[in-house]
């Protein structure tokens, strides 16, 4: 798995982003990418978009809208 350089536009670690890529809550697709929901290794919940060539391009805190179970 590859990383973007906008993947670390919010100051995430490599590690928090593998950890919640390891420990995945719930997935979203989209066409193109997926956001994944995760922790952070301190339990923090992530959103992580990796695109369809397997590229992480985007880590932050979990929105609200990524929370939300339908």
């Amino acid at each position: 798995m590859g990383f973007l350089k906008s993947a670390w536009k919010y100051g995430l670690a490599r590690e928090d982003i593998d950890h919640a890529l390891s420990n995945t809550v719930t997935v979203h697709y989209f066409d193109g990418y997926v956001i994944v929901v995760g922790p952070s290794w301190s339990g923090h919940l992530i959103e992580v978009g990796v695109n369809d060539d397997d590229f992480v391009f985007h880590a932050m805190s979990a929105r609200e809208k990524f929370l939300r179970r339908k």
